[in-house]
Formats: C-alpha cells, structure tokens, sequence
C-alpha cells in the first residue's frame, strides 16, 4: 500500500468510517488494507483485456446492493417504496403524491393536500395521515423513530 493510502485509511478509520473494497479479482492483493473486502468471482472475461463487461457489469450490480441496503437501513425505505424523496420537479411530485395515496391508503387528491401541508415531505404526510396529527407532531414522530416511517406509524 503506498503512503498516501495508508494516510486516507488512517483519517477515515480516525473519522469512525468502514473502508470497503470491491473487486472481481479472486485474493484482492490490498484486501487488507479494507475491513470489508467483497470479491466476485466472475471468471476470465469473454474478451481478454476488457474489464468493463462481466467485471464492470457484477461491480454495478454489488455497488447497487449496497446502496440499496444502506437506504433500507437509513429509514429511506417503505415497503419497496422510496419514501423520503425530495419533490424538486414534476415527475417526482406526481411520484411522492402516488406514494402517499399508496402508503396513507388515500386518494391522489387526498395525498397533494397532506403533502402540501408537510411542506412537500411524503414521510411526514403519510405520519399525519396514520397519526391524525399535523405535520411538526408527525416531524417529532419520526425522529423520535429515527426516521424510519413504519415505526412513526406505529407509535
């Protein structure tokens, strides 16, 4: 490991920060300098010298795993919902006002009037509609339950 990374390993360890690697070589030569090592084994490549096709294409799909459970784990996630969305163009208004009418159990028109009185945040609006509370009772609600909706439903 040369020594700027031995530094970068340090200042993240010193943070309180994971390091990971993800490779598809079969013994990472540096797994030891990460504490989590994910190696896929993905076998020669159909063209020799090419990393962007079995390699390329398994290192996605590992780095989209990851990211979906630490949205999961972060309270982001619904159901298979991606509740804590932010409504910043039309497309995403219409999304966060189906999520709603789909998690409150509500019609479309019921949902834009709940967002508009969260301020446009799908899991507050969907708290005030379970909770029958306006949206800084449904605010405190969720991080009470450290954002994570179900719980805030559920109190």
């Amino acid at each position: 490991m040369a020594d700027d990374e031995r530094v970068l390993h340090t200042v993240l360890r010193a943070a309180g920060a994971r390091t990971a690697l993800v490779t598809c070589v079969p013994v990472p030569a540096i797994g030891g300098a990460a504490q989590i090592v994910i190696a896929a084994d993905v076998g020669p490549e159909a063209i020799a010298g090419s990393t962007r096709l079995k390699a390329g294409t398994a290192t996605k799909i590992v780095l989209n795993a990851l990211s979906t459970t630490a949205m999961v784990l972060l309270g982001k996630v619904h159901g298979n919902l991606m509740v804590d969305l932010k409504p910043t163009n039309e497309k995403l208004v219409h999304r966060a006002r189906r999520i709603v009418s789909e998690v409150a159990g509500v019609t479309l028109e019921k949902a834009e009037f709940l967002l508009d009185a969260s301020g446009g945040d799908a899991k507050v609006a969907i708290v005030m509609h379970a909770a029958a509370v306006g949206a800084d009772a449904a605010r405190a609600r969720l991080r009470e339950s450290g954002g994570v909706l179900a719980r805030a439903m559920d109190r």
